[in-house]
């Protein structure tokens, strides 16, 4: 948490947000970038505007008024995004996508604000407009959630290095909400169980529930108890159960759908291995891949082995052999492996999941982020305006 015995920086942060009530990953950080901003500053010093959502009222939550404007028009959101930044005047001005980053390049010009725009992962991975690329470059702080994108939004985009900084996604303790729930099966005394969790859709293959799939053909060979649990939901759901049954898995796979947090929960206490074997592509037209992996997190901190990926971002904080082990996310022989290693290894797989959950608890709290964002927002007096 933010030590009592400094006084918080003393200035207006205006965000501007796309809604926040759809399901994602980047909605939840920005939900979580929320929370922190008001924790340090004080409701009456957050604004939030938010583009893309339903009329409502003002919601003390997401800071002093979070206006939701409603599926207006681009045009129609900057004018009324310029009319409140006149009127309040905010020091800082927190783009959380990069497509509201030249919005707040033109209200710096206006009233001289410095601004943050934050990058994720594929939404800077290839070209962006001219626009985009010069709002971020004349930005004070462009703000990245891993050192992958952070390093591809330098050679890409040749942002200078002092202005990037990092600030990591947090692990959800999902577990108090989860702590009475049921877990949404019915185990069986021997079975062991493999959990993935992600939307299942079609722009999202890479996430590799195909890998996993064909992986479970073999894991079963050797583990013939093994379930796996697929939570998420999407538009693919329908392709990838029906590769289950070519596959003929039976019953040794099972989808879920989409979970409240409770069931989630108990998804993650009762599974043994969490594994999402995401590949990460870059190319400059249509680039894939997880910019962060929250999921690996949640698993994480609910002490469970995880098997991830060699090569992307969740690398970063999964620490091969002693958090779970990455492999190669295209090689179904790999990933089956993998399991079957874990699986075998009841013992090792707890020590590796309880050494996740104290590397979690200490890295990538909520009281972390707090903490890293305090020393943001004081870095440099949150930094200068590009000249």
């Amino acid at each position: 948490m933010v030590n009592p015995g400094k006084q918080p920086p003393a200035r207006k942060v205006l965000v501007l947000a796309s809604s926040l009530e759809t399901i994602g990953g980047i909605q939840r950080y920005v939900k979580t970038l929320n929370r922190a901003l008001r924790e340090i500053l004080g409701d009456e010093e957050v604004l939030v505007l938010i583009w893309g959502a339903q009329p409502q009222a003002s919601n003390p939550e997401n800071g002093k008024a979070t206006r939701e404007i409603g599926a207006e028009a681009k045009l129609r959101f900057a004018m009324r995004t310029v009319r409140e930044t006149l009127s309040w005047r905010p020091d800082l001005v927190v783009a959380t996508h990069v497509g509201f980053a030249p919005l707040a390049w033109i209200l710096q010009g206006l009233v001289g604000c410095r601004y943050w725009s934050f990058a994720y992962g594929t939404d800077v991975w290839a070209p962006l407009s001219v626009a985009k690329r010069g709002a971020l470059a004349r930005g004070a702080r462009v703000i990245c959630i891993s050192e992958f994108t952070r390093r591809r939004l330098a050679e890409l985009h040749r942002i200078p290095q002092e202005r990037i900084r990092l600030l990591p996604c947090v692990a959800e303790e999902l577990t108090p909400k989860g702590a009475d729930v049921a877990p949404p099966w019915e185990r069986a005394r021997n079975e062991r169980v493999v959990l993935t969790v992600g939307r299942l859709v079609s722009a999202e293959r890479y996430k590799g529930h195909e890998v996993l799939l064909q992986a479970m053909v073999r894991v079963r060979q050797k583990v013939p108890d093994v379930l796996c649990l697929v939570v998420g939901e999407g538009d693919d759901r329908a392709r990838l159960e029906e590769q289950a049954q070519q596959l003929n898995l039976g019953n040794a796979v099972r989808f879920l759908g989409e979970l409240s947090d409770g069931r989630l929960a108990a998804c993650y206490d009762h599974c043994d291995v969490f594994a999402m074997p995401a590949r990460t592509e870059l190319n400059n037209a249509a680039p894939k891949g997880e910019g962060f992996g929250i999921v690996y997190l949640e698993a994480m901190m609910h002490g469970k082995p995880v098997i991830g990926p060699n090569y992307g971002a969740p690398t970063e904080f999964i620490r091969h052999g002693e958090h779970g082990l990455l492999v190669n996310p295209e090689d179904p022989e790999a990933v089956a492996a993998a399991l079957v290693e874990l699986l075998e290894s009841p013992q090792r797989a707890r020590r590796m999941g309880e050494a996740a959950r104290e590397w979690v608890r200490r890295e990538y709290s909520y009281a972390r982020f707090v903490e890293r964002l305090d020393a943001l927002l004081r870095d440099g007096d949150a930094g200068h305006p590009a000249r």
